[in-house]
């Protein structure tokens, strides 16, 4: 039995992602994804690699996923399930990258700065 293992990392979250080809279950820090991630926006993004790769059902997911908030987590999913179906079938490349699923999303929150109440807004400027 083939197991493609893979990173995927957004913000704060890293996951780490099993793919074992089976019936399309998918379970997520031992939780169904549906328990897992409640918005369905987040559902939808997880399951976006599947849906442009035309494999959806074919696999069985299981991913540890820690760090972050739920929107993190679901980032860092995307694309350890898209390196993990690379490993499985390198031909799935052009579809994954046009979709920009390939892409590590670097952004990160910027720090606090001294001075101030948030990372750039500043507090109010009094003239006088």
């Amino acid at each position: 039995m083939e197991v493609y293992s893979a990173t995927g990392r957004r913000k704060e979250s890293v996951a780490r992602v099993r793919l074992v080809p089976g019936s399309g279950k998918m379970v997520v820090n031992n939780r169904e994804v549906l328990d897992y991630f409640k918005r369905e926006t987040l559902k939808m993004i997880i399951e976006q690699p599947f849906t442009v790769t035309e494999t959806k059902g074919k696999f069985d997911l299981h991913a540890n996923i820690h760090g972050g908030g739920l929107t993190g987590q679901a980032g860092a999913l995307l694309l350890g399930i898209s390196r993990a179906l690379l490993k499985w079938n390198e031909e799935l490349r052009p579809e994954l990258k046009a979709a920009g699923f390939l892409t590590r999303d670097s952004r990160e929150v910027e720090r606090k700065k001294y001075g101030q109440p948030k990372a750039r807004k500043n507090f109010q400027f009094s003239k006088r």
